[in-house]
C-alpha cells in the first residue's frame, strides 16, 4: 500500500498538528517506507540520503511509541539517538522538539563542546528522548552517569558516517550497555560495502530493509546542470556572476580542500560578497557562528569542505554549488541535497574544468540522467571541450592500436635476453691504441 498522506499511517492528533504547521503534507518515499514496520515495533535498516526526511522517518515512529506506552513517573531517557557529529545531534533535537511542541515529552542532547557534567538536566530531570554523539555519552555511562537500562530503542543516524569516523566500537559498547532495548532503527546514505552489512547484522533483529534509491522523486526537485570553465579565474567569475542572480537567495559552496575555502573567501569578499564559511578544523564556536549567520540572513552563501559540512542542515537553500567537483559519486548526492529540501524545488551547478569530465560522466552515469551544460552569454570559455561521446574513454582507433599490439606480442616468439649482449648497448666502442698502429700501416 502506498501512504499519500501523514494521516494514513495513524500518527497522533499531536503530531499530525506539528507535522501541518511545518508545511510537511505527503510523506517522502522513506518515511512512507519506514513508519509502517518501525511502527509494528519491527527493527529497521534504511537507506536514504540527505535531504529525503529520514530525520522524520525515525522521529515520527518514537514519538508516537511514547505517547502509545506513557510512563507513569518520570525517569532516564527511553529513545537514544546517536548521531557522528554534534552539529548533526542538535539538528535532530530540535526537529525533535518541533515536531513534539504539541505533546509533553522531554528531549535532551549530550555532546562534546559542551563543558563535562553541563548535562545536569539529563540527569536530574525526566528525559524521554536523548540524542548524543558517542565520545561524550560513553564518558558518562563508565562514570555511570547515564542509565542506559531504560532504553528500549536505539537509533543510529548517519551509520556509515560514524563507521567512516572510527566510533564503530564506541557504538558496539553503547549497543551492548542497551541490550533491554525492544527496538534498533538503523539509517545509512548507502547500504553497500562490507562494513555497514556485517555493522548491521550484530546490532540489529530480523530488520525490515529499506532501500529509498537517491529517491528519484526527491532528486527530481533539483535542477541538476554545469558550466565548462577554462581555468580557476575563469571560474571564479563565473560563480561571482551566478551569485548575483536575484534567483540565488541562498547558498552552499562546496570545494575539496580546506585551503581552497579560505582562498575562495578572499576572492568572493572582494567582489562585494559577504561568506560564512566551514572547514574541518574550526573551533566549535565558530562553526555554530558561521551556520547562525546564514540561519539568521546575515549572509547568504556558505563556503565549506565536504567534512566539514556534514550534518549540517540549513533550511531554504535555494542552490547548492560544486566550485570543485567531488571526488566520488556518493558525495555529489550529499551535495545536492542540501538544496530541495522538505518537498521544496532546488538547483545543483557544477563548475567543471577540462581534468572534471570524466568525474562528470561517472556524476551521470551514477544518477542515470545526463548534467545538462549551459553558457553564460559574456564568459564562454575559449578552451574545446572534450570529447562528449568518449566521456574520458579512449576513442575505438587507439583501442585497435592497444588489441593489435597485445596481439602481437602475444605471437612474437620469446628471446631470451643475456646480460653481456645488452649491457653495452648503446656505448660507443673506442679503438684500442694497437688496433690504430695497425691501420696506419
Amino acid at each position: 500500500m502506498t501512504v499519500t498522506t501523514f494521516s494514513e499511517l495513524e500518527l497522533d492528533e499531536s503530531l499530525l498538528e506539528a507535522l501541518s504547521e511545518k508545511g510537511f503534507k505527503r510523506p517522502t518515499a522513506i518515511q512512507s517506507a519506514a513508519i509502517p514496520p518501525a511502527l509494528e515495533g519491527r527493527d529497521v535498516l534504511g537507506s536514504a540520503p540527505t535531504g529525503t526526511g529520514k530525520t522524520a522517518a525515525y522521529l515520527l515512529p518514537a514519538l508516537q511509541h511514547l505517547l502509545d506506552f506513557p510512563r507513569k513517573k518520570s525517569g532516564p531517557p527511553r529513545i537514544l539517538i546517536l548521531t557522528p557529529t554534534r552539529e548533526l545531534a542538535m539538528q535532530v533535537a530540535d526537529h525533535a522538539r518541533e515536531l513534539a511542541k504539541h505533546t509533553h515529552l522531554d528531549i535532551a542532547t549530550i555532546t562534546g563542546g559542551v563543558a563535562y557534567m553541563n548535562h545536569a538536566e539529563v540527569f536530574s530531570e525526566n528525559q524521554d528522548i536523548v540524542v548524543a554523539t558517542t565520545g561524550r555519552l560513553l564518558q558518562y555511562i563508565k562514570e555511570e552517569n547515564f542509565d542506559c537500562r531504560a532504553v528500549e530503542t536505539l537509533i543510529l543516524d548517519e551509520a556509515d558516517r560514524m563507521l567512516d569516523m572510527g566510533f564503530a566500537q564506541d557504538i558496539e559498547t553503547i549497543s551492548g550497555e542497551t541490550r533491554w532495548r525492544k527496538q534498533t532503527l538503523l539509517f545509512s546514505a548507502t547500504l553497500e560495502g562490507e562494513a555497514i552489512k556485517d555493522f548491521s547484522e550484530r546490532l540489529l533483529n530480523e530488520p525490515v530493509e529499506i532501500e529509498s534509491d537517491p529517491a528519484r522523486s526527491e532528486r527530481k526537485k533539483i535542477q541538476q546542470w554545469y558550466y565548462r570553465a577554462d581555468d580557476i579565474k575563469h571560474k571564479t567569475a563565473m560563480l561571482i556572476h551566478l551569485l548575483r542572480q536575484p534567483e540565488v537567495t541562498r547558498s552552499v559552496v562546496f570545494v575539496r580542500k580546506r585551503e581552497r575555502v579560505h582562498e575562495l573567501c578572499g576572492w568572493l569578499r572582494d567582489a562585494g560578497i559577504n561568506t560564512s564559511y566551514l572547514e574541518g578544523e574550526l573551533e566549535q564556536f565558530k562553526r555554530n557562528e558561521a551556520i547562525k549567520r546564514v540561519v539568521d540572513g546575515r549572509v547568504n552563501v556558505l563556503v565549506a569542505t565536504d567534512i566539514a559540512a556534514r550534518g549540517i542542515d540549513i533550511d531554504d537553500v535555494s542552490h547548492v554549488f560544486n566550485f570543485d567537483l567531488p571526488r566520488t559519486t556518493d558525495i555529489y548526492l550529499h551535495r545536492i541535497g542540501r538544496t530541495a529540501r522538505a518537498g521544496k524545488k532546488g538547483t545543483a551547478i557544477s563548475l567543471v574544468e577540462a581534468h572534471d569530465h570524466l568525474l562528470l560522466g561517472k556524476i551521470s552515469r551514477y544518477i542515470q540522467e545526463p548534467l545538462k551544460a549551459r553558457t553564460i552569454d559574456e564568459m564562454k570559455p575559449v578552451t574545446r571541450p572534450p570529447n562528449e561521446k568518449l566521456n574520458g574513454k579512449p576513442s575505438k582507433k587507439v583501442l585497435a592500436k592497444r588489441k593489435e599490439k597485445k596481439e602481437s606480442e602475444a605471437t612474437r616468439p620469446r628471446v631470451k635476453q643475456r646480460h653481456r649482449d645488452t649491457k653495452n648497448i648503446g656505448k660507443r666502442r673506442k679503438p684500442s691504441a694497437a688496433l690504430k698502429t695497425d691501420g696506419d700501416e
